[in-house]
């Protein structure tokens, strides 16, 4: 009989979740296992084979956990929120819920075509009133504590989408999502006080298992660095700020270079004698995104200020200072002071407006190059400082500008406050109103959710407010604090908020008095496996852990981390190699693939395709060959005969498998753990036949990567009571894994001479004269002294020979 993936699947998945098989349960005797995917963002386009990936690996984990005895909480929900839901709903002209209500159903219909074990009785959105009622509570509670604060601040302002965006979604200057032109604007904004838990974000990382490759990738972005912070009188009578990494070189700074933005800019117009270029320069910084700003290779551009010089602090010489776009005004001071001998980029920007470059590192001809190594060496032309190494010099003249009062030692980190707020309608609103009277005032928790309005039209206002902006019924209302008039916040929260904190509702999602009961979060917490792309590796995780760890200093979780372990998956990739997109025509919808070959089939083949953590190109050939092994596996059932147990000819081989299989799961080697499958399959067929319990561990093992074949092989042959689903995982003897033969590799003179097939236990003894009366080692040696005899166990016999 053939197998009908078409019948089977559809009445699994139906009976599964009847039967609640893979609901968690709050508070079990069992012990927890929580595993985490990161929750979709249910688009237009549904599903391409590259997303469930990662949903089919952890499920494969998740399976296996069950089966070990743990009480599995694997959830699903959905991050909803986002621009690109609103600009399909001005586009079309139809309301962003519906649009997302309709993705939603579509994308859950694709993923239970899978067959993936997640607990639907825990679904969630981040648009469900009664979730960012939470997102909206939590924004209450950073804000009491003072780490959300507005502020006015330059921004990337994306010209047709007309809102703001985070410098990850600006690409070479453009939009991201439109591809329209992104400019710089000063707007008011919504801040999160990131920065406040810069080092313990850092710190924190050793009580985790990552990657190293992520770990690294937050503290790059955290950027820790220590220097000093530097004050330089200028001729207009203010103090310019710089921080500076390498205080020991302050003798060789030659120049100043503030961002275009600075605000001195502003203050200084009086005195400045060339405005209209310094303005004109302004604009063109202002369509440059942060990453071209800042880009080592780029052509060196700037305008000296003409009317205003700085003065070196050390050397009491004049300095000039200029504009130059590769300063940014997010980053330490907005200013900097310029060493050219010893930092390439000022070095080259020295040599494009012909300004003095004075070594004070001893070092080559500071004419022909930037010497940018010099982190080692000795002090020279700097004063107090001659004669003394960099470190010594670093710690002399830190302590030399404090007594001075014009600097001090200081910790600065890349990492900047986060900015949370959209001018957009499709996210969720900022629970805050102003009052002339009493300043930005928090809504009473009790009013919580505030709910989005109905508006008539999405498109942001041409001023760059919200939409929401339009709705003066919403805005105008009354402050909490006095009674007086007072107007809502009209921005909202970006699609980032929602995905802070998801993890910790699955814990107790139907929850109306909390975002979770203490005794879920004692229960639940941490998460144990988390898997996401390398994309988020870096802005999603540091803001989950921010908000995670201000929940913990809050009391209000159980862990300073959300996440125990945290692992990335490589993206399918089309059959050309290229990542899957619309655009290049390349996209393989999983609906096809389910409705041809079966949901198992595609399991397997998403597991099989290479290593999980790297990139593999999707191939229909390869995807034809996970078929047949389902069918093999199938027609099992064709050669069960009437034997028990396992044959003792067999125990070997099973026992191996359930090594292998075991241990590659949980270190993500999947398809080495199919391999191991499709090889005990082999040694099955080639014997002719299967015993019962043969047939029962094999498909215990097989099902977490094939769930519905499996489930249709056990009920139908009756291999034991219950689901596959719900047996204990088999266990292996470690004694019974053990090859009986091995293959010893023959040296003589240090060349291979001879493989010989031997004993596994065989004895040193045994092993050299087996060696020795092999033909070919037998005639290397002959009338020669042997000098050295070496034997490895199960793998190699040297002979040494004069």
């Amino acid at each position: 009989m053939k197998y009908d993936h078409k019948a089977i699947e559809p009445k699994w998945q139906e009976k599964w979740e009847e039967a609640g098989v893979f609901h968690a349960e709050n508070g079990s005797d069992k012990p927890k296992y929580y595993a985490l995917i990161e929750f979709p963002y249910p688009s237009g386009q549904g599903l391409h084979v590259g997303h469930p990936r990662p949903y089919t690996a952890l499920d494969v984990v998740a399976r296996k956990r069950r089966m070990q005895g743990y009480n599995v909480l694997y959830p699903i929900g959905w991050d909803a929120f986002g621009l690109p839901t609103e600009n399909y709903a001005i586009k079309n002209h139809v309301h962003p819920a519906e649009v997302t209500k309709q993705n939603i159903a579509r994308f859950k219909k694709q993923i239970q075509s899978l067959g993936i074990s997640f607990d639907w009785s825990r679904e969630i959105s981040t648009t469900d009133p009664e979730y960012y009622k939470w997102t909206q509570w939590i924004f209450l509670q950073l804000f009491k504590a003072g780490l959300a604060y507005k502020k006015e601040m330059n921004v990337n302002w994306c010209t047709s989408c007309k809102c703001v965006l985070a410098n990850e979604e600006v690409v070479n200057g453009v939009c991201e999502r439109c591809g329209s032109e992104v400019v710089h604007k000063v707007k008011s904004q919504w801040m999160l006080k990131i920065t406040e838990y810069a080092q313990r974000l850092i710190d924190d990382l050793d009580l985790v298992d990552y990657p190293e490759r992520v770990k690294t990738q937050q503290k790059n972005w955290i950027g820790r660095s220590t220097g000093a912070e530097v004050d330089f009188d200028t001729t207009a009578g203010d103090k310019l700020t710089v921080y500076t990494t390498r205080p020991d070189t302050l003798y060789g700074a030659t120049y100043m270079v503030v961002s275009p933005e600075h605000p001195y800019l502003e203050k200084w117009a009086d005195k400045l004698q060339n405005l209209e270029e310094i303005k004109a320069y302004q604009e063109q910084a202002a369509r440059k995104s942060d990453f071209e700003r800042t880009e080592v290779a780029k052509e060196k551009t700037g305008v000296k200020l003409q009317g205003v010089s700085a003065v070196n602090p050390l050397t009491g010489k004049e300095i000039p200072i200029f504009i130059s776009d590769y300063v940014l005004v997010s980053y330490g001071t907005g200013a900097i002071m310029a060493v050219p001998a010893h930092d390439t980029r000022d070095w080259e920007f020295a040599k494009k407006f012909g300004l003095p470059i004075i070594e004070v590192v001893k070092g080559g001809d500071v004419e022909k190059e930037a010497f940018t190594d010099c982190e080692t060496g000795i002090m020279v032309n700097s004063g107090i400082l001659d004669g003394l190494t960099v470190e010594e010099a670093k710690q002399r003249i830190t302590q030399y500008l404090e007594e001075k009062g014009i600097g001090h030692a200081k910790v600065n980190y890349k990492l900047r406050d986060w900015v949370f707020s959209r001018q957009r309608y499709w996210g969720e609103p900022i629970p805050v109103v102003y009052c002339e009277k009493c300043g930005w005032v928090p809504l009473p928790e009790s009013e919580l959710p505030l709910k989005l309005p109905e508006v008539k039209s999405y498109e942001p206002t041409d001023n760059g407010e919200s939409p929401l902006a339009h709705m003066t019924d919403w805005v105008n209302t009354t402050c909490p604090h006095c009674g007086g008039p007072a107007r809502r916040e009209t921005d909202t929260m970006p699609q980032w908020a929602g995905s802070s904190w998801y993890f910790l509702r699955y814990m107790d999602p139907h929850n109306d008095k909390e975002f979770a009961s203490k005794e879920a979060l004692n229960y639940w917490s941490p998460v144990d496996w988390y898997n996401g792309g390398m994309e988020h590796t870096t802005l999603h995780l540091l803001y989950s852990r921010f908000w995670h760890k201000f929940l913990f200093d809050q009391g209000l979780v159980p862990t300073p981390e959300p996440y125990a372990k945290r692992t990335s998956h490589g993206m399918i990739l089309g059959e050309n190699g290229e990542k899957m997109s619309k655009s290049r025509g390349n996209v393989v919808n999983p609906d096809d693939i389910v409705n041809e070959y079966g949901a198992d089939t595609m399991r397997l083949y998403e597991m099989f395709i290479g290593d999980f953590e790297k990139a593999a190109p999707w191939s229909n050939a390869g995807i034809k060959g996970c078929r047949r092994l389902v069918e093999r596996y199938w027609n099992l059932q064709d050669i069960l005969c009437g034997e028990e147990g396992i044959r003792p000819d067999m125990e070997g081989a099973f026992h191996k498998a359930i090594k292998k299989v075991s241990e590659d799961t949980e270190v993500l080697k999947f398809n080495t753990a199919i391999a191991a499958l499709m090889t005990l399959m082999n040694q099955v067929t080639a014997k002719g036949s299967i015993s019962k319990e043969e047939l029962r561990i094999f498909t215990i093992l097989l099902n977490p990567f094939a769930p519905h074949v499996t489930e249709e092989v056990w009920a139908a042959n009756a291999l034991g009571e219950g689901l596959v689903a719900q047996q204990p995982w088999p266990e292996f003897d470690e004694a019974k894994c053990k090859d009986d033969m091995v293959e010893i590799v023959v040296q003589v003179r240090g060349k291979v001479r001879a493989r010989l097939q031997v004993a596994a236990d065989i004895s040193q003894e045994d092993a050299l004269a087996a060696a020795k009366a092999d033909a070919k080692v037998a005639a290397e040696i002959a009338g020669k002294s042997i000098v050295k005899e070496i034997y490895v166990p199960g793998k190699l016999v040297n002979i040494v020979v004069k």
